[in-house]
């Protein structure tokens, strides 16, 4: 989503970087574009003009522009300050005293609240064997109690619902909890009804089912790509529900995301988590600064840890390393890799996790397809052929093409391209390439 913002801003600090040291008018001048920059990916006007402003006041010291590395701070300072800007307050759920603490989810038709609901259950309960009970109290859109009843299913959660033509919205809500306290659930989600614009009638319900059930948490589920629709919704949910938080879904678009980067600052209510992809795992706990260090391309190490621990255990990552240690990796420890980094999401959002990544790949494209192609070749090799690939002769390679759909010379170039790695390894492994610099490098090949 914030693909264009991150490479306009790149480019504004690898012009700073350049100059060495800086003058006011090269501030005022990188300010120009930043403030540009912000306004063409939908930034609210009045918080690109507070950002701009902010920047530019701390810029202005004298340690600043006469420092040995004065681009590099810089970007430091619009690091701090877009923190800031994402920043409103508390971003965590809190459970209280009670149980089931109730989380009630508000949002319009469209912008995925019944889906998110799912997500947000599989979430609270990762890692125990308490499960979240989902509420089905949209009673509005049709369908809506069968989608959830269907999630739920699907993630094994439980969900209480009953007929819509012969229940209400509080008399479901109000069943549904005292199931889960029943049930002895931790966490019940309510999810709400909405409609496709805001109006006084759905206003005065979730008001009066608020005031009834008086949940914990109180979350606003917005599309991320409506743009300062998202930011307008909103403002008047807050204004008239009260909300102590947000989650903003289809964060994995291509609109210009802007309106992501205003919502806090102009309403005052934290976003809580993100939806980045279809998945039921694509929510993430929303950070501020891990956010801002993305958008400005610096990457974010602390996710991606995160990521890694969910697909690969303990175990398996102390025997990569003695692999790594010894330069005794194969292709089926490269497959094995594979699949958990495909685990972990979409190789692109992946990627942009690692420092300094996403300008060094340029104009490549993370072709999805080309990894299924990859991993079909490993596949049609058997399991002597994947230890020692060095026994692949003209005639083996012809099998593994036919075998996988691909061309003897797709098998060449993933061989050649294992045998580049393996060498990058043995000095990884002998200490010539050190740190995130030679991760890099290994991840680009």
């Amino acid at each position: 989503m914030f693909d264009s913002l991150s490479s306009k801003l790149g480019a504004v600090f690898q012009k700073l970087g350049n100059r060495g040291r800086l003058t006011d008018k090269d501030i005022d001048e990188a300010l120009k574009e930043v403030r540009v920059a912000l306004l063409e990916a939908d930034v609210n006007f009045k918080v690109a003009r507070e950002f701009v402003s902010k920047v530019k006041e701390r810029c202005q010291g004298s340690e600043v522009l006469q420092g040995l590395n004065p681009g590099q701070q810089v970007v430091k300072i619009v690091n701090d300050v877009l923190t800031e800007v994402l920043d409103a307050g508390d971003h965590q759920l809190h459970h209280g005293t009670e149980s089931p603490a109730v989380l009630m989810l508000v949002g319009l038709q469209g912008s995925g609240k019944t889906t998110t609901a799912a997500k947000l259950a599989l979430h609270l309960g990762s890692g125990t064997s308490q499960k979240t009970m989902l509420v089905a109290a949209d009673l509005r859109r049709p369908a809506a109690v069968e989608q959830l009843k269907a999630l739920g299913a699907q993630l094994d959660l439980p969900v209480y619902s009953e007929d819509p033509s012969s229940t209400t919205v509080l008399k479901v809500a109000k069943s549904g909890i005292a199931e889960a306290k029943k049930q002895g659930c931790p966490w019940v989600i309510v999810d709400t009804g909405g409609r496709l614009q805001i109006d006084d009638e759905l206003m005065g319900e979730l008001t009066d089912l608020k005031n009834a059930i008086k949940p914990q948490e109180s979350i606003l589920v917005v599309d991320a790509m409506t743009g300062q629709e998202a930011v307008n919704a909103a403002g008047v949910f807050n204004e008239r529900v009260g909300l102590t938080g947000l989650i903003l879904t289809k964060m994995d678009g291509d609109a210009r995301g802007g309106a992501s980067l205003s919502i806090s600052s102009v309403t005052g209510v934290p976003i809580k988590f993100m939806g980045t992809g279809e998945k039921s795992e694509a929510l993430e706990p929303f950070y501020p600064d891990r956010l801002a260090s993305r958008i400005l391309g610096m990457g974010d190490v602390l996710t991606l840890i995160e990521k890694a621990q969910d697909v690969i255990s303990v175990e398996q990552a102390a025997e990569m390393e003695r692999k790594l240690r010894k330069a005794t990796f194969d292709l089926q420890d490269f497959l094995d890799q594979l699949r958990a980094v495909q685990k972990m999401g979409p190789l692109g959002q992946v990627m942009e996790m690692i420092p300094g990544m996403k300008g060094r790949m340029g104009d490549q494209e993370l072709d999805e397809n080309r990894i299924k192609g990859v991993e079909a070749i490993v596949l049609s090799m058997t399991p002597r052929e994947r230890r020692e690939p060095d026994v692949l002769n003209a005639s083996r390679r012809r099998r593994i093409a036919t075998g996988s759909g691909t061309t003897v010379q797709e098998v060449n170039q993933l061989l050649n391209q294992f045998r580049q790695m393996q060498k990058m390894m043995k000095q990884f492994a002998g200490g010539k390439m050190r740190g995130l610099a030679g991760l890099g490098k290994m991840m680009r090949q």
